[in-house]
């Protein structure tokens, strides 16, 4: 066992004495604040087969005596593990050993020495030193029993040195693999997940196959059955695919019979419409119809009779008293003969039935007018208009609701239609737009124009572009809503107004580069009506005479065109100027002569047939349809 030599003081201070100033501070300083020191304890645990170096975790102690070559004996505890600072300074390698400074607390007693008292510092380092030396004989003892455990751990480092070796190669390989494998991580929770999902499905496919296992057997019987059934299918396909040259030629015939058919339906539809055009001008390009309204209170009109067999005469009988009084009672009657007389029970889908021939004249090409006339109450607003039930709808909503419906069957044989539509009435000699919707004070004036080819139109009035049946409609309502009514003693709701309702058709056919344009015009006239019946004063009385006087103007402009004269006097009023191109110009016309079937009404029913006659009588030429 080898012994710790003794310093003396001489040979500590041959050494730097400033170095060891400093090194030796920090030494003592721990002496100080260990003033019992550390007790012995077991020896300190040997690391990879090792002791480590005993200097390490004195540092102060260990720097002289290496300096006077002596073994190097760490002073620390006899027995048991390291304190935890001991051991992590001997771990760290790189942890600096501690400088002494000169102003350390020399001595046990904690007496501060001075800088230039080393002789003092040196007693102080010898007083503990004889300490360590006590302490480093039962530290000798702990040796002698460590070297024998030394060399079989030396022994055994030298193997597990070559292992370590062996596993630092392995080690690099598993880092290697394991910077591979760095993405693995977030691909097992993914997979885990699915994992979970999969399981769960798999239960459900476990039963599903449970199933699928009993269907086998008989699609298995079934897949026989049809095996048979595809080598007939061969046979058959074989046999189809030889028939099929036969079927692609007959096909391309067929195209060609399509292409001609298509032509001939063209050339049909242009025939039908000439033929309807010749149907409707035998039956007169100007055609009258007589509507007698039923009575209020239900029964027959006494002074209005309609014979059974002929739809087209009317008769009305009034009886006058003898003059002298020596004869009877004499009745006279009153004949006259339409295109159609429509008694009081006549429901408005047959009054339209009459009409709607005419009203296709418009979708060919064809400008048509259809008015109402008759004293005021006798039922012309419930013809042209009706109740908004389908079995009462008057004229406009059914000639509406035919147009676009024919319009529609036309699109498939290549028909492309545009409809506008506007609402006009004219009051007082003034004509307002029915569809204007703003402000009453700004509320435009218009103005009848006439353009080079003879079409009238009007300035600053709504036109609206319109789709659908739906949409006209309501315009209707909207016109009605701000149409001149008032009461009356023969009406209640009496129109002070005369109504006219437009819609501007374009037609056009890319496929046949045919294009056509015509106007369906529908009017409501206001009815007539006399001063002493109507018993109208103030403002009634002026729009009464503004009306009849209208009126009066279109028997003159009618008689004008009966008697054929040369000069037709249609800008008399308003009313006979934006219908001159109904009256005397390109257009088929109709008019309704609606008669009240009261007694009391007996003179003015006479005039309306007498007026309704005269048109009658009128030959306007034959209409032409616009077509390019």
């Amino acid at each position: 066992m080898s012994r710790l030599p003794v310093m003396s003081n001489k040979r500590v201070l041959t050494s730097n004495s400033s170095e060891n100033s400093q090194e030796l501070a920090p030494a003592q300083k721990k002496i100080r604040k260990d003033p019992d020191h550390v007790k012995p304890h077991a020896a300190a645990t040997i690391i990879g087969g090792k002791r480590p170096p005993v200097a390490a975790t004195r540092a102060p102690v260990s720097k002289p005596v290496r300096g006077v070559g002596a073994a190097t004996v760490a002073v620390g505890p006899s027995r048991g593990v390291l304190k935890q600072s001991v051991a992590s300074t001997a771990a760290k390698g790189n942890m600096k050993q501690p400088v002494a400074s000169t102003g350390t607390k020399a001595g046990v007693g904690g007496t501060k020495r001075h800088a230039w008292d080393l002789k003092g510092k040196v007693s102080d380092m010898e007083g503990k030193i004889r300490n360590y030396q006590t302490k480093v004989k039962s530290v000798n003892q702990e040796n002698e029993d460590l070297r024998g455990s030394v060399v079989q751990s030396q022994s055994r480092m030298a193997g597990l040195e070559s292992n370590l070796e062996r596993q630092r190669s392995q080690i690099s390989e598993y880092e290697e693999k394991l910077h591979a494998l760095s993405g693995v991580r977030d691909e097992l929770e993914r997979v885990s997940s699915e994992k979970s999902t999969l399981q769960k499905e798999l239960s459900n496919l476990e039963s599903k196959y449970k199933v699928m296992e009993t269907l086998r057997d008989s699609q298995e019987t079934e897949l026989q059955t049809l095996k048979m059934k595809l080598s007939v299918q061969e046979s058959t396909l074989t046999r189809l695919q030889v028939t099929l040259g036969d079927t692609e030629e007959e096909v391309r015939s067929l195209k060609e019979t399509v292409t001609q058919q298509k032509d001939d339906l063209h050339a049909g539809e242009m025939e039908r419409r000439q033929l309807h055009n010749i149907i409707q001008e035998l039956k007169g390009n100007i055609r009258v119809f007589c509507r007698v309204r039923p009575l209020v209170s239900g029964g027959l009109s006494k002074h209005i009779m309609l014979p059974a067999g002929d739809k087209k005469m009317i008769t009305l009988a009034k009886t006058e008293e003898s003059h002298t009084g020596k004869t009877a009672d004499t009745q006279k009657n009153y004949n006259f003969n339409f295109d159609r007389v429509f008694g009081p029970q006549t429901s408005q889908q047959e009054v339209f039935e009459e009409i709607s021939l005419l009203v296709q004249s418009a979708l060919d090409g064809y400008n048509v007018c259809c008015f109402a006339y008759g004293q005021t109450g006798s039922g012309k607003t419930y013809t042209m208009e009706g109740d908004e039930f389908d079995e009462t709808k008057g004229v406009i909503p059914r000639a509406v609701q035919q147009i676009f419906r024919a319009a529609e069957k036309l699109g498939a044989q290549g028909w492309e239609f545009t409809f506008t539509a506007s609402f006009v009435e004219i009051y007082n000699e003034t004509l307002r737009d029915l569809l204007y919707t703003g402000k009453a004070s700004k509320r435009p004036e218009h103005e009848i124009r006439k353009s080079t080819n003879n079409e009238v139109t009007i300035t600053n009035l709504t036109y609206e572009k319109v789709s659908s049946e739906d949409q006209v409609l309501g315009l209707i309502a909207l016109a009605n809503q701000n149409r001149s009514t008032a009461q009356t003693a023969q009406n209640d709701r009496s129109s002070r107004s005369h109504s006219v309702f437009q819609l501007d058709i374009e037609g056009a056919n890319a496929g046949r580069d045919v294009k056509c344009k015509s106007t369906l015009c529908l009017v409501d006239l206001a009815g007539s009506e006399r001063m002493m019946k109507s018993q109208s004063q103030g403002d009634r009385f002026k729009e009464m005479t503004a009306i009849n006087g209208s009126l009066s103007n279109l028997g003159i402009v009618i008689t004008a065109l009966a008697n054929k004269e040369s000069y037709v006097p249609y800008r008399n009023s308003k009313l006979t100027y934006l219908l001159q191109g109904c009256l005397g110009g390109n257009s088929k016309t109709l008019m309704f002569a609606n008669i009240a079937p009261e007694p009391d009404s007996f003179g003015e029913t006479l005039n309306s047939l007498r007026f309704a006659s005269k048109v009658n009588d009128c030959v306007i030429g034959t209409a032409s349809a616009n077509r390019k």
